[in-house]
């Protein structure tokens, strides 16, 4: 029996997204919707790139509209979509690759690494 073929890259994708891509499908078989999380997860990693190089080099306070000195508008724009790919990839409740378990019992991440013992579909 072979291993079903894991799921292309979407074509949407650039460098960053197609990494976190590929490390994922690499390691974990993800259902439909959960393949949709990871490619929204994917196009976030893109974009916060994209805004670390518009970034790069300019200050981090500029002059607001009345000339008052203001966080550049970037930097608020930027923790909010780590915030959100870090929201995605939780989403995913992938187990640590290794099994190595928290300090704490933590019954969400039992369940998860349960779910993750049998690939999908194979125990059926």
């Amino acid at each position: 029996m072979t291993a079903p073929a894991k799921p292309a890259v979407p074509r949407s994708l650039k460098a960053a997204g197609r990494k976190l891509w590929k490390e994922t499908v690499a390691v974990y078989d993800l259902r439909q919707d959960e393949l949709e999380i990871l490619r929204a997860a994917c196009a976030e990693a893109d974009l916060i790139v994209k805004m670390e190089g518009e970034l790069d080099g300019q200050p981090m306070v500029v002059a607001g509209s009345m000339g008052q000195m203001v966080t550049h508008p970037l930097l608020p724009e930027l923790r909010q979509h780590r915030a959100t790919q870090a929201s995605l990839l939780r989403a995913l409740k992938l187990p640590d690759v290794d099994g190595a378990a928290e300090s704490a019992p933590n019954q969400n991440r039992a369940a998860a690494n349960s779910r993750w013992a049998v690939p999908y579909g194979a125990g059926a």
